[in-house]
């Protein structure tokens, strides 16, 4: 099974590719899409869904596993923009025929450390664990993608564990 997680985000989208075997997780390819800030924010959303489509076709995954949005009510433009991203990213992975699975970040860190406040750095170093990385997964948008794949490859093992 093939789980590719993102991050969303207009000027960089992080993504992550697992793979999910009887062995465990391996991390395929990771990575940040990145947007030209000077674009229009058509053209920026015509660039994520040309190279998300485009993982989306060397991967093919089973499973896109999204981070839900977050924003804080005194950004609300933020979440405006990240929004036009995730909406982008949701449509290429259904019109790419894989299966969504969409996660709070409170969910994602929960899954990965038992605490849905988990900093930053308790995840990235999670993650290292988990997948024996030599160093922690930076940029943040790439250890949010990852963990993002990490929660929806932890849920599929409850899902098949309890069948």
């Amino acid at each position: 099974m093939k789980i590719l997680g993102v991050d969303p985000g207009l000027n960089r989208c992080g993504y992550a590719v697992l793979e999910v075997c009887e062995r465990g997780e391996h991390l395929l390819e990771a990575g940040v899409i990145r947007t030209d800030m000077g674009c229009s924010l058509e053209s920026r959303l015509v660039q994520i869904a040309e190279d998300f489509s485009l993982l989306l076709e060397k991967f093919i995954p089973d499973w896109v596993a999204v981070e839900e949005l977050y924003a804080h009510y005194r950004h609300p433009r933020t979440a405006i923009l990240m929004g036009h991203a995730r909406g982008v990213i949701l449509m290429q992975a259904a019109a790419g025929g894989a299966a969504v699975k969409s996660y709070s970040a409170t969910r994602i860190k929960k899954s990965l450390t038992g605490n849905g406040r988990a900093g930053k750095q308790q995840i990235q170093r999670a993650i290292q664990t988990l997948l024996a990385l030599p160093t922690f997964p930076e940029p943040p948008d790439v250890a949010d993608a990852i963990a993002a794949a990490l929660c929806c490859a932890n849920e599929q093992n409850r899902v098949k564990q309890s069948l």
